[in-house]
C-alpha cells in the first residue's frame, strides 16, 4: 500500500497572504470605516449615521428598484436564452465549433468597450441600430435617452455580453450526460420533448443553479456596463445601487460610500446564501 503524503501547511502561505491583503483585511477595514466620516489621512467615529444618510440619499429608492428589476431581468434572460442555446449548440453540426466561438466572444471583451460600443450603436440619430430600423420604414426609439427605456435598453447590452457564460456551463452540462439515457428513452418511444423534459432538464440543473447564482449576483453587483452608457442617466432612471455608491466616492463622501458598499455586499448575501441553499435542494444527480 502506498504511503500517503502529507503536504505542509506551508503551501498554503502564498494564496492564504494574496487572500488575506486583498480580500479580507479591506473587508474588515470596510466595515469599520463605515462608520466613521473619514479621508485618506483622519477619520472621526459617527456610528450609524452614514448608514441613515445612505437611506435618505435621494435616488436611493429609485436605484434600490432597480437594481432588482436589473438582476431579475438579465439572470432570468441567461437562464433560459442560455438553455436554449446550449441545447442546440450540442447538436451535431459542422459548424458547431465555430458557432460556440460566436456565443463566447463577447465575454472575452471588455465590458467598458462593450457599454461604449452599444452607447454609440443606440445613438438615436447617429447610430447604426436605428439607422438598420429606418431603412425597413421603422422609427428608432431614443434607446439611452428615454426615461422609460434606458434601464431596459442596457439589460438588453448585458444578456448579450454575457450570454456566452451561462451558455458555455449548459453546453458543458449537457455534455456530460451519459448517452445511455438517451438511448432508453428512445427504445420506450420518447420525443424530443420528453429528452427535454425527463433528461436534459433536470439532469442539468446544477448547470442551471450555477447560471442562476452567477448571473444574479452579477446582476445586483453590476456598475460598468450602466455607468459607460447611461452614467445612471437620463436623470436617475437608470441609476442601480453600485453607480450610487460611486457617486458618493466622485463626490468626496468616502464614508457615505464606504457604508453603501457594506449595504450592498449585505444585501448581496441575504438574497443569493437562501438561493444557492434553495436551488441545491432541487438537484439531480446523473
Amino acid at each position: 500500500m502506498a504511503e500517503k503524503r502529507v503536504y505542509s501547511f506551508w503551501f498554503l502561505l502564498p494564496a492564504a497572504l494574496v487572500y488575506g491583503i486583498f480580500f479580507l483585511i479591506p473587508t474588515v477595514m470596510s466595515f469599520f470605516f463605515a462608520f466613521t466620516r473619514w479621508n485618506l489621512t483622519t477619520w472621526d467615529w459617527i456610528g450609524f449615521e452614514n448608514f441613515r444618510m445612505f437611506f435618505n440619499v435621494r435616488a436611493f429608492n429609485i436605484g434600490f428598484q432597480n437594481t432588482i428589476i436589473y438582476a431579475i431581468l438579465t439572470s432570468g434572460s441567461k437562464v433560459v436564452l442560455g438553455l436554449l442555446l446550449g441545447m442546440f449548440l450540442c447538436i451535431p453540426l459542422k459548424s458547431r465549433g465555430f458557432l460556440r466561438s460566436m456565443v463566447f466572444f463577447p465575454t472575452l471583451i471588455s465590458t467598458v468597450a462593450i457599454g461604449a460600443a452599444f452607447a454609440n450603436l443606440m445613438h438615436p440619430s447617429q447610430g447604426l441600430i436605428n439607422a438598420a430600423l429606418n431603412v425597413v420604414g421603422l422609427v428608432g426609439p431614443d434607446w439611452l435617452g428615454d426615461f422609460s427605456l434606458a434601464l431596459y435598453s442596457i439589460v438588453l447590452v448585458d444578456v448579450w455580453a454575457g450570454l456566452g457564460i451561462a451558455t458555455v456551463i449548459y453546453v458543458a452540462g449537457i455534455m456530460a450526460i451519459p448517452e445511455e439515457y438517451y438511448e432508453a428513452l428512445a427504445i420506450d418511444g420518447g420525443g424530443r420533448w420528453a429528452k427535454f423534459r425527463y433528461i436534459i432538464l433536470p439532469l442539468t440543473r446544477p448547470a442551471m443553479n450555477t447560471v442562476i447564482i452567477l448571473s444574479f449576483i452579477g446582476g445586483l453587483r453590476s456598475f460598468e456596463l450602466i455607468w459607460t452608457m447611461t452614467g445612471g442617466g437620463p436623470g436617475f432612471t437608470s441609476d442601480v445601487l453600485a453607480s450610487i455608491i460611486y457617486k458618493q466616492y466622485a463626490s468626496g463622501f468616502y464614508g457615505l460610500a464606504t457604508a453603501g458598499n457594506v449595504l450592498l455586499f449585505l444585501g448581496v448575501a441575504i438574497l443569493a446564501m437562501p438561493l444557492y441553499f434553495f436551488l441545491r435542494k432541487g438537484e439531480v444527480n446523473a
